[in-house]
């Protein structure tokens, strides 16, 4: 239900922003910003406390407080106090949170099915994620459309506080943490976790494509919106269709997933995925010409593009999950967080503003298609293309 909830937020929030308070490029990058910079400030901490701390506690804790916390911005618009700031906070505060949260998720599911069952258990995670993709912007589109945004938001709130319901009720007891005879200081365990990650040969690679990727990706994630209703001409209810076909196509990759990973291994799996992503995705930017061909140039690589990104992101997430020792998994997961979302991505953000302002919103959506195609070297390049199952890399030095 969390999924669902973050789905809908992160198509109404934008469109809150756009729509109610006349958001442009800049403060659109902002609101990126404010959520990146959470990552940055308490993500290397939240990857620490996952080790230390069971983790099932820590995902009830964070979808609690992430519910009353978006509760807020229904009440301040109906009380006609709604601004960009409360906007700006509650991504910072609610950054803060899913940070956390990040980091003990793919934790807490090795621990709780066995790491020589995460290939499945990751698929069965992606179709909840892709049914949410399909449900959540449609849903949050059509909301916005016929109610408002701070409705949509609404509907957020209540699924946070739905799924810390959810996981109050799993009954399979989660595995102790190790006992510590002698605390080590957090910031050297915070090093450990960079010193596994630098010196690895497949994380390495997987966190520097990752760098590359969402310095790339935040060009869309402040542009796309702004491109689609304001460049393609789409009403946020056929937004809203359009990125729900993402999730159908996410869905149908999760199905497959397994089954392809097991087909032609992690690695290979991992890049021509990543590939077949890419080569579809320059539709995108070349989108032009009357409405219904602009949207069906827009709505392929959202439907046959995720599809590919979900058999890619459980490829990476099992790769990551099978190469990193239980004890270190949240620092691990929170690095690759830190690096990716906490610097990567406002970097970005900030730059997609500033490109947008100078060679406008479609040329700033094709400079980020442009690097995130790029980006897939690093995994060319590595030793990705000859590994199969983790058992096949095993020069793992912390």
């Amino acid at each position: 239900m969390s999924e669902l909830g973050s789905v809908v937020t992160r198509t109404a929030v934008p469109l809150l922003a756009l729509l109610v308070l006349g958001a442009g490029p800049f403060e659109m990058a902002l609101l990126v910003v404010a959520g990146s910079l959470a990552v940055l400030m308490v993500g290397f901490f939240a990857g620490a406390w996952v080790d230390r701390l069971r983790r099932r506690p820590l995902l009830i804790g964070t979808d609690a407080i992430r519910a009353i916390l978006l509760f807020s911005i229904p009440i301040a618009y109906a009380a006609g106090d709604l601004r960009m700031e409360q906007l700006y906070l509650v991504t910072f505060v609610e950054g803060c949170l899913g940070s956390l949260f990040d980091a003990a998720y793919p934790a807490y599911v090795p621990s709780l099915i066995g790491v020589d069952r995460v290939v499945d258990g990751n698929s069965k995670l992606a179709t909840s994620s892709s049914l949410a993709e399909i449900g959540g912007p449609g849903l949050a589109g059509g909301l916005v459309q016929v109610f408002s945004a701070p409705f949509a938001i609404l509907v957020d709130a209540l699924s946070f506080a739905v799924s810390a319901l959810s996981l109050l009720l799993i009954r399979s007891p989660e595995p102790p943490r190790p006992t510590v005879t002698e605390r080590t200081p957090i910031r050297s365990e915070i090093v450990e976790g960079l010193r596994l990650v630098r010196t690895h040969r497949v994380l390495f690679p997987i966190a520097m494509r990752s760098v590359v990727a969402h310095v790339a990706g935040s060009f869309y994630g402040v542009l796309y919106t702004i491109y689609l209703i304001q460049e393609l001409h789409l009403s946020p209810l056929l937004l809203g269709i359009v990125v729900s076909a993402g999730g159908v196509g996410s869905l149908i990759g999760s199905l497959f997933a397994s089954r392809v990973i097991r087909a032609v291994g992690l690695g290979p799996a991992l890049i021509w995925t990543a590939t077949g992503a890419s080569l579809l995705g320059v539709l995108t930017p070349l989108a032009q010409g009357p409405l219904l061909l602009a949207t069906v140039m827009v709505l392929i690589p959202q439907l046959i593009g995720d599809g590919l990104q979900t058999i890619e992101g459980v490829a990476e997430l099992s790769l990551i999950q099978g190469l990193s020792p239980d004890r270190i998994l949240g620092r691990v997961n929170a690095t690759l967080e830190v690096f990716s979302h906490g610097i990567a991505y406002p970097i970005g953000a900030l730059t997609a503003a500033a490109v947008a302002g100078a060679i406008g919103v479609r040329g700033g959506i094709a400079l980020g298609w442009a690097g995130m195609a790029a980006s897939i070297l690093f995994l060319i390049l590595s030793p990705l293309p000859r590994i199969r199952t983790t058992s096949d890399e095993v020069d793992v030095r912390i």
